[in-house]
C-alpha cells in the first residue's frame, strides 16, 4: 500500500533545493518542526536517510538520497504537467468525417493541421452516416464533421456551412444547358440516388414536401457510383457534396447544377453534448470552415 504522500515529496525536494530544513520551511510557509517530522517519517518509511545533517543546519543528500531525489524530481514534474493541461503533449483528437466530405476535405485538413492546430494530434477517419453516429454515441470518436442528418438527440452541433443540393448530369443532358434548376424540372427525370441511410430519405423528402414524386431509377451504394451513373446518362443524380473534378471514377465528365428551391443542408461539427471539447480544439471550426469555402466556393 502506498504511504508516501505528495506533501512528503514536496518537503524532501524543497530541503534538497534550499540546502536546509530551516530555509525550506520558510519557502514552503510551514513550521520547521512540522517539516522535520514529515522528513523523519519519510526516511523511516524508506528505511534509510535521504540527507546527511551537517553542523550549522546544512544538509547534503546521501548516496541513496541523490538517486531517490532525482526520481522524485521527475515524478513531481510529471504531476505538475498533469495539473496543467496546457503543458501536456498534443491532445489526440479522433475526428470522424462523413465519407463523401472526407474525399474533398481530409487531404487539405491533414496537410494544414500541424501548423493550424499545434495543440492537437489529429486522428481522422472517414465513415458512413450510421457508423459515424454510432461512434459519437459510443465515444469512439470525439468529433464528427458531417451533414446534419440522423444524429438524433444528445449531440451538440456547430454549423459550419449551409449547402444547397445540386443535380448531377451528363454534359449532353438537355438540363445541363441551364445554370440552375428547380425540383419541378426533375420531376419527370429518372433519378439516381446514393443509398446512404438518412441521405436517401432526405432527398426523397425534398420532392414530397412540394407535392412531387421522385422517380428513382437507380440506387447506388456510394456517391461516386451515383456520379458515374449520371455521367453515363443513366439518370440525374442528386447530392449535396460537389467535388471539384467533374469526372466520374472511370473518367467520364459530368456537370452539376444547383437546385434553387430545395433549401440548404448544414455541414456541422458534432460531438456528444455531455462531453465538452478541450480548449485545444478551438481553432478547428475556423480551419474547417475555410476548407469548406475552398471546396464549395464562398458562402
Amino acid at each position: 500500500m502506498l504511504s508516501l504522500t505528495l506533501r512528503q515529496l514536496d518537503y524532501a525536494l524543497a530541503v534538497a533545493r534550499h540546502g536546509g530544513i530551516t530555509r525550506a520551511a520558510e519557502m514552503l510557509h510551514v513550521s520547521q518542526p512540522a517539516l522535520s517530522v514529515a522528513l523523519q517519517t519519510l526516511e523511516a518509511h524508506l528505511g534509510q536517510p535521504l540527507f546527511l545533517r551537517r553542523p550549522g543546519g546544512r544538509v547534503l543528500p546521501t548516496a541513496f538520497g541523490r538517486v531517490w531525489l532525482d526520481e522524485a524530481g521527475r515524478m513531481a514534474a510529471g504531476l505538475a504537467r498533469l495539473a496543467d493541461p496546457s503543458a501536456l503533449a498534443a491532445l489526440p483528437l479522433r475526428l470522424a468525417l462523413f465519407e463523401d466530405l472526407a474525399t474533398i476535405l481530409l487531404p487539405p485538413l491533414v496537410a494544414a493541421a500541424p501548423a493550424a492546430l499545434p495543440g492537437l494530434a489529429l486522428h481522422p477517419q472517414a465513415m458512413g452516416f450510421e457508423p459515424l453516429s454510432d461512434g459519437l454515441r459510443a465515444a469512439s470518436c470525439d468529433l464528427a464533421l458531417t451533414w446534419d442528418l440522423g444524429l438524433g438527440t444528445g449531440i451538440a452541433r456547430q454549423v459550419l456551412r449551409q449547402v444547397p443540393p445540386h443535380a448531377v448530369l451528363a454534359p449532353d443532358h438537355p438540363l445541363a444547358a441551364r445554370d440552375n434548376l428547380r425540383l419541378n424540372d426533375l420531376a419527370d427525370q429518372p433519378l439516381v440516388l446514393a443509398d446512404q441511410g438518412p441521405s436517401l430519405a432526405h432527398l426523397r423528402a425534398l420532392f414530397a414536401r412540394t407535392g412531387l414524386d421522385a422517380r428513382i431509377a437507380h440506387r447506388t451504394p456510394t456517391l461516386d457510383i451515383m456520379r458515374g451513373y449520371a455521367a453515363h446518362g443513366l439518370g440525374v443524380g442528386l447530392s449535396y457534396t460537389n467535388p471539384a473534378p467533374r469526372l466520374s471514377q472511370d473518367g467520364r465528365p459530368f456537370v452539376t447544377r444547383p437546385l434553387t428551391d430545395a433549401g440548404t443542408e448544414a455541414v456541422v461539427l458534432a460531438h456528444l453534448a455531455a462531453s465538452p471539447l478541450p480548449a485545444a480544439t478551438a481553432p478547428l471550426p475556423g480551419l474547417l470552415a475555410g476548407l469548406l469555402d475552398a471546396a464549395f466556393g464562398p458562402a
